[in-house]
């Protein structure tokens, strides 16, 4: 049993690591004036994105199955822009013993440029919507996996950055992607940013 707890302990270490990267990396995003979808107002007094506190048990490790053959579709988006997806594959996963699946796509566009070949998007709604998050949705950045298994950690769950800015045109996640239960980790809403409410 120690060495049970003392392996699982390394990993929640691992995982919290890796999910502070992520959201120091996303502040860095959000703080600098090239890359921040922020309106020049919020921009100026922003300091930090509002996270849910570090939650290792939304760190999961989901069954992966791909789905070849997949026709091309256009994922509706918060504007009248266009954006054609693939379904490649779908998580399958459990939460409190209840199972879920959601299906991960791939943007047609970005595919092609080198630094995209691998990246997957996983786009969800959940029952926090509108209340302690944004209420269109949240997105999970994703790469194509090597085997059979998909680390879906909703700790990386962000706003979209029609969140912070209308002018900015976010694919809505498909309503085979929403979760029938709250998703308490991740970006909050921003309640700054009248956008959110």
């Amino acid at each position: 049993m120690v060495f049970v707890s003392v392996i699982a302990s390394a990993q929640d270490s691992v995982n919290i690591k890796r999910i502070i990267y992520f959201q120091n990396d996303l502040n860095k995003k959000f703080i600098s004036e090239e890359t921040s979808p922020l309106l020049e107002k919020d921009l100026s007094t922003f300091e930090s994105l509002d996270f849910f506190e570090i939650n290792t048990a939304m760190c999961i490790k989901a069954k992966f199955v791909r789905t070849p053959y997949e026709t091309p579709f256009i994922m509706k988006t918060s504007t009248e822009s266009e954006s054609v997806y693939v379904k490649f594959g779908e998580a399958h996963f459990q939460i409190n013993k209840t199972p879920y699946i959601l299906n991960i796509y791939q943007n047609q566009e970005l595919k092609t440029q080198p630094e995209f070949e691998d990246y997957l998007f996983l786009p969800f709604t959940d029952l926090s919507n509108g209340i302690t998050t944004y209420f269109g949705g949240r997105y999970i950045d994703l790469k194509i996996p090597e085997g059979n298994s998909i680390l879906i950690d909703f700790n990386t769950a962000y706003n979209p950055n029609c969140a912070y800015n209308e002018r900015y045109s976010c694919p809505l996640p498909p309503k085979e992607n929403h979760l029938d239960l709250e998703i308490l980790a991740g970006v909050k809403i921003n309640e700054k940013h009248p956008v959110d409410n």
